[in-house]
């Protein structure tokens, strides 16, 4: 069964109403003391109704995975039985592996010619581009056949993470009780999902040690006065949360203080609350809380960054991922000024089993690469086309130019198209990058931000900041170098991984 990354939305509304499994709501319905001693005895209760929940949850992902490994076992006696047929089928294989040997020159004799006259094209799009629609092979240029023929052979795909590779330890039972608050069943839970909310803790769990435990010291300590405030704006600024969402935090975390009297857990509850709510900002306003590529028509993703970022890393991931979830994909190599960033792209395919559409030469003609691979995915019927583009500084006016001019291509060659611009961000830049961001949402009309590298020294209060400063959405974080560490962003798991003592 396929496993829809896009489609794990946190549900804030079903959350409340679910905010304890099962067991925690019907205690809750029986009479309860006002006393300390009844208090304590429902947090144990809450505790222990958690780790049940938990336990159920190992017992079906062992059950699956037991399931699995019987569908395998019956196929592999078969193989075994039969082993006598392959050897006598193997000139036949023979045969095949040397017409496909033949099949892929076929695509170098011709790239040069298609390859100047598509750049020839792309400078007069208007008037141009019916004609090149109608070519016979548009895509002959490119030598993503040749990517595809290899990917199988030379390079074998990422592997899962299965139930014997995971404890029932405290990242398991917190990585649960995440999952339990968004109103998930025992049964429903992955090991995918497990495995990712361990290494975004892990990753975050630097940031979560200096921050969390000292705001739970200066909060505990009674009363917030004007001393305890300018102590939480330093652990805030300190973690990178920026100074305008900084001041949204200590101003709503004051407010409720002047009308009720926190205890440390209550108050660490809160600014996750309020946290909450400013990465959530954007959605609630101008953009859908739901990013998946749509079924409907093709999607075109351009992602930009300036080199080092991790954006073309991020372009393999975001191929796994959407191929894991069940969308035909397709990247675009249209970094053509880096070096060896076309070669990089490729092994990214390869890894992912995605095809990759490049323009053979050096220091080609972006556009033209970009207008090929989409005439490529219109002919294939791609759900989704990734486009990698040149690393740019904000301080290069002609590589910056070369990015509006991909822009105008994409508007005119596929004006149906559902078109997004991510901005990939290294998280250890902190205000370096949010910098960045703000110019690059000039040029490149951003509709959403990949915060990357969560997992070396960032500081994870730097999401905050971008949101806040910039008005955009959090799409995806990556937290990992593996095919696999990049998921889409959920902003409950993101705040109880940077906060949760």
């Amino acid at each position: 069964m396929v496993f829809n990354w896009f489609r794990r939305q946190f549900n804030k509304e079903e959350a409340e109403e679910q905010d304890t499994p099962p067991a925690v709501e019907a205690e809750q319905d029986a009479p309860s003391d006002d006393s300390e001693d009844s208090d304590d005895a429902e947090e144990t209760s809450e505790a222990e109704d958690y780790r049940s929940w938990a336990e159920t949850a190992f017992q079906k992902i062992q059950e699956r995975q037991q399931e699995t490994t019987a569908e395998t076992v019956a196929p592999a006696v078969d193989a075994k039985s039969t082993s006598t047929d392959e050897v006598i089928v193997s000139p036949d294989v023979e045969v095949e592996s040397s017409a496909v040997a033949e099949v892929t020159p076929e695509a170098d004799p011709e790239p040069s010619p298609e390859a100047t006259s598509t750049t020839a094209e792309i400078e007069e799009i208007d008037a141009v581009a019916p004609e090149v629609a109608s070519s016979p092979e548009p895509i002959a240029a490119t030598p993503a056949p040749v990517a595809k023929t290899e990917s199988p052979s030379q390079t074998s795909p990422p592997a899962k993470p299965s139930p014997s590779d995971l404890q029932f330890d405290e990242g398991f039972l917190w990585s649960a009780e995440v999952l339990a608050a968004q109103g998930r069943r025992p049964e429903e839970v992955s090991v995918e999902e497990i495995s990712w909310l361990q290494k975004l803790r892990q990753g975050l769990g630097k940031t979560r040690r200096g921050l969390a435990n000292q705001l739970k010291s200066v909060v505990g300590q009674g009363p917030l006065n004007a001393d305890a405030v300018m102590a939480i704006e330093s652990l805030l600024l300190q973690a990178d949360v920026g100074i305008s969402a900084t001041d949204k935090l200590i101003e709503a975390l004051q407010t409720k203080v002047r009308e009720e009297t926190l205890p440390p857990d209550a108050a660490i509850a809160y600014l996750k609350e309020i946290m909450q709510d400013i990465l959530d900002a954007p959605t609630q306003k101008n953009y859908s809380p739901n990013f998946a590529p749509k079924r409907e028509g093709m999607n075109i993703w351009l992602m930009t960054g300036v080199n080092g970022a991790g954006k073309t890393t991020t372009i393999g991931k975001l191929a796994h991922i959407s191929k894991e979830s069940g969308y035909d994909c397709l990247i675009a190599a249209a970094d053509t000024f880096r070096a060896a960033a076309v070669e990089q792209v490729k092994v990214w395919g390869q890894r992912s089993n995605v095809d990759v559409i490049a323009n053979p030469g050096q220091n080609t003609d972006p556009a033209a690469v970009v207008f090929d691979a989409i005439t490529a995915a219109q002919k294939r019927n791609i759900d989704l086309l990734l486009v990698d583009t040149a690393g740019r500084l904000q301080n290069k006016k002609n590589l910056m130019d070369e990015l509006n001019k991909v822009r105008r291509i994409v508007s005119k060659k596929a004006p149906d198209a559902h078109i997004e611009s991510l901005l990939v961000l290294d998280a250890t830049l902190g205000q370096n990058g949010l910098r960045q961001a703000q110019v690059f949402s000039e040029a490149a009309e951003l509709t959403g931000v990949v915060l990357t590298k969560l997992d070396g020294s960032a500081k994870g209060g730097v999401a905050l900041a971008v949101v806040q400063e910039l008005g955009l959405p959090i799409r995806f974080i990556g937290a990992g170098e593996g095919i696999t560490d990049l998921r889409p962003f959920s902003s409950y798991e993101f705040v109880e991984a940077l906060l949760s003592t």
